[in-house]
């Protein structure tokens, strides 16, 4: 058993900063690279991608950066997890199987984790008892069940612990928990069993705080943000993980950004409802157990975290098609720049109303006045400019469309002083909601695929 390893976190979405996962293996040493790509809404974008062509519906951007760090990975016995595998985790494997044989490395081998996607068994698991009600509204899934788009399950952390057991090097997985990712190297390589709930909870709380990047190292930092040196090249967070469950969280010498308890806390209350209930499908964490202390310049230690068993439930993330919507934005300048905002905004309404629109909803933002504090916002009618942005949403794509065509009459018909319509007319587009339920966890089993490139044959 090693005394400690080092996970570095690569990436906390889709999109974030390509130069952080290099950064991480090439700025000091690490055991494992772990990197979360997905979120609810990234789940219906990538079906819909697939939808189009069936040899996509995974994160893209991950194929290039492993092409890159291939040598490297394989040369310094780093090891990769991610969830960036989307809806078609075997394309990509296909794919990386592929930009592997392009840099002329060999023996590398991946795992997949799959069997998530449920969206082809709705039916299926719902006559064997899975109602799938929505656990927020209590609605029942008949509402919606024709315009379901996707459909997965969040798995934990055991099916990426067997494939770290069958010597993946890759693992690449489907709609699997944030905190899983973390979790699973912690349980391979310490022996942990997933009965020991204090520790499972222990690897959550790693978990947690890397799932999101730089948001657990200076990034995004409400606190005294001003104190947060170089974020122009910030380094994500590492957890030094060890066998008792301590953990300290820390980055490369020489980056950017901060570690430190307030850096830690903020990230620790990051999307968290009751804190002595963080439901996990590993375990129940007690956040409030949870023990910070310095440990030195950019190291912060994590100790004392409690659990208890986990639920008998897998959540569900499901995704419909929920109508259209389209914004647009005009900028008014100086004087009385909110006023004339105002004014358009009623001028295109009465429009709307004239031509008999309807729609489910209209919304008005005065952005640089009101549009992050709303009714809240303290007065102040004296800006230089302000962008007016109004958006509508229906199920009626026809009246989207319409609506599109009424906000560029406005330069020359409505009050003076506009700007700001370079982007063009705006257009429908797809309005994707979100539907989240329980499975019972008998109902679905995660199936690990593991192969080396002399087993998969070119495609």
């Amino acid at each position: 058993m090693k005394e400690s390893i080092r996970i570095a976190s690569g990436q906390g979405f889709w999109g974030d900063l390509p130069t952080a996962p290099v950064d991480q293996v090439r700025k000091g040493p690490i055991d494992y690279l772990v990197m979360d790509y997905l979120a609810e809404v990234t789940m219906s974008i990538l079906r819909k991608q697939q939808l189009k062509d069936p040899s996509l519906g995974y994160a893209r951007d991950l194929v290039p950066l492993l092409e890159e760090l291939m040598p490297e990975i394989v040369s310094c016995g780093i090891r990769v997890i991610t969830n960036g595998g989307g809806v078609n985790p075997l394309a990509c494997r296909d794919a990386l199987f592929a930009s592997a044989r392009k840099r002329g490395v060999r023996g590398l081998r991946i795992a997949v984790v799959h069997g998530d996607d449920i969206l082809g068994r709705i039916d299926a698991l719902g006559a064997a008892g899975a109602a799938l009600t929505n656990m927020e509204s209590g609605a029942h899934l008949a509402s919606v069940r024709d315009r379901l788009i996707s459909a997965n399950v969040y798995f934990g952390a055991a099916p990426i612990v067997e494939a770290l057991r069958q010597g993946a090097q890759i693992v690449i997985t489907g709609r699997t928990t944030d905190t899983g990712l973390t979790l699973a190297p912690m349980i391979h390589e310490f022996g942990w069993s997933m009965a020991d709930h204090d520790l499972m909870a222990a690897g959550t709380v790693a978990g947690h705080i890397l799932e999101c990047g730089a948001q657990a190292s200076g990034g995004n930092f409400l606190g005294d943000w001003r104190s947060v040196p170089d974020l122009a090249h910030v380094g994500f967070p590492i957890a030094e993980a060890q066998p008792d469950g301590t953990c300290i969280i820390t980055k490369h010498e020489g980056t950017g950004g901060l570690v430190s308890e307030a850096t830690v806390k903020e990230q620790l209350v990051y999307e968290l409802g009751d804190p002595t209930t963080y439901i996990t499908p590993d375990c129940i964490t007690d956040f409030t157990s949870i023990q910070l202390a310095a440990a030195g310049p950019d190291r912060v230690r994590i100790s004392g975290v409690r659990g208890r068993p986990p639920t008998d439930f897998y959540k569900v993330s499901m995704a419909y098609h929920d109508g259209y919507t389209a914004i647009g934005m005009l900028t008014y300048a100086w004087p009385d720049a909110a006023e004339k905002a105002r004014a358009a905004d009623k001028i295109l309404r009465t429009r709307l109303a004239d031509l008999g629109l309807v729609f489910d909803e209209i919304r008005t933002e005065l952005v640089g006045l009101d549009s992050s504090f709303g009714p809240r916002a303290v007065p102040n009618e004296e800006q230089n400019e302000v962008a007016l942005r109004i958006g509508v949403r229906s199920r009626d794509r026809d009246a989207v469309e319409r609506f599109g065509r009424e906000i560029a009459p406005l330069v020359l018909t409505g009050p003076p002083s506009v700007t700001g319509f370079a982007g063009g007319r705006p257009r429908a587009t797809d309005v994707i909601a979100y539907w989240p339920a329980l499975i019972p966890k008998h109902l679905v089993t995660p199936v690990v695929d593991t192969r080396s490139m002399e087993e998969e044959a070119p495609r």
